[in-house]
């Protein structure tokens, strides 16, 4: 049995979750609003203030979606109700964001500013000028918006300038070595 799968999904107040037809998932919370098509296969039971996810046999594929269908229904109730954070940190001179409405301003080296228009569900939040936030209710939109971000300069390994992920590691190369004589 998939230790993930087997798992029971907590159902917080606020939260409805509503399932319709072949798996086709609906949850409303107070962050916003998500659906989904999950695997039809898989059976979502629900118990009091829980839902349950059963695979209907032992088959390799039933047992790899089992987890997977798991985590996309629990990332739903999260999201709805609490929300997502990615945080980014940017480092090198004259490398820094700025917020102007909703948009995101990056200052890269380049010859012109960088401008990153939040998809829906998405916002930004700058509280530094080497930090930025993405926030939003689904976690899909809010890791792919924060790696949009961070290709447009990746930290490079010789001095460490670019953007990361806030805690992310950056293995530093040596540089050239002197000639000797």
């Amino acid at each position: 049995m998939s230790r993930i799968g087997k798992k029971p999904i907590p159902v917080p107040g606020g939260v409805t979750v509503d399932i319709s037809g072949e798996n086709f998932v609906t949850v409303k919370g107070p962050k916003g609003e998500l659906a989904r098509q999950l695997n039809p296969e898989m059976a979502l039971e629900r118990g009091d203030g829980e839902i349950t996810v059963r695979r209907p046999s032992e088959s390799r594929t039933h047992r790899a979606q089992h987890g997977l269908t798991r985590t996309l229904l629990s990332n739903m109730i999260v999201g709805v109700s609490q929300g997502f954070i990615k945080e980014l940190e940017i480092q090198g001179v004259g490398y820094r964001a700025e917020l102007k409405g909703q948009e995101l301003h990056l200052a890269l080296a380049y010859s012109h500013p960088v401008v990153v228009a939040p998809p829906a569900g998405v916002t930004f939040e700058v509280p530094a000028p080497t930090q930025i936030r993405v926030l939003g209710h689904d976690k899909e939109v809010v890791g792919q918006v924060a790696a949009d971000i961070r290709a447009w300069r990746p930290p490079e390994p010789y001095k460490g300038k670019g953007i990361r992920y806030k805690g992310e590691y950056v293995i530093r190369k040596a540089g050239k070595a002197s000639a000797k004589s």
